[in-house]
């Protein structure tokens, strides 16, 4: 089992930035894949960005150019760095771990873009 712990939402005015964080523990192997999905109301979950272990990482169009994924294996944990954010940025952002044929979810964390 492989627990997720996110941090860093919150509000924040339009082109402003905020940093989440998300903490895994219980995985005995390295990560396969980590991540974050946002969810605005009416819509459906949607993928913003991932890494895998390797360093290679997928970008939504949508924030390719303002947000960064970053990810420290030595200590299982992802970064995503949002800068330039807009309104429609607006949504709760999930953490996702794949491990070992498994997805993982963290508990999400709300990040609202408004002046």
């Amino acid at each position: 089992q492989v627990q997720l712990v996110e941090s860093g939402g919150g509000l924040v005015q339009p082109g402003g930035s905020l940093r989440l964080s998300c903490a895994a523990s219980g995985s005995k192997f390295s990560i396969n894949v980590m991540g974050w999905y946002r969810q605005v109301p009416g819509k459906e979950r949607e993928l913003v960005t991932n890494m895998s272990s390797g360093g290679s990482t997928n970008y939504a169009d949508s924030v390719k150019g303002r947000f960064t994924i970053a990810r420290d294996n030595a200590k299982n944990t992802v970064y995503l760095q949002m800068n330039s954010l807009k309104p429609e940025d607006t949504g709760v952002y999930y953490c996702y771990a794949y491990y070992r044929f498994t997805y993982y979810w963290g508990q999400g964390t709300q990040v609202t873009v408004s002046s």
